[in-house]
């Protein structure tokens, strides 16, 4: 999907608020870049809507203090896939 740069920050910030989601998801949803997507949600929403920058600053802030959590869960579950095909060619 082709967005023009016209509005898109606020239709990223809008997308992030109401499915809670990450920049690198929203990036992928969109068919942009995740520095687009940051650029825009951090700099240019700034001053096209301040009350929804906000908004938006609050969700990335919590996505920020739970990514190591997410790193963490995504290594124990790649080795348990790797013990997993171990297990099934003995």
């Amino acid at each position: 999907m082709k967005i023009r740069q016209e509005g898109r920050a606020e239709m990223l910030g809008r997308y992030i608020i109401e499915n809670k989601t990450t920049v690198r998801a929203a990036a992928k949803h969109f068919g942009i870049s995740k520095s687009t997507v940051h650029k825009d949600v951090s700099e240019r929403l700034r001053t096209e809507d301040p009350e929804l920058y906000g908004r938006v600053k609050d969700i990335l802030e919590i996505n920020k203090q739970e990514r190591h959590i997410r790193g963490g869960l995504a290594t124990k579950r790649k080795y348990a896939e790797i013990a997993c095909r171990k297990r099934s060619f003995k």
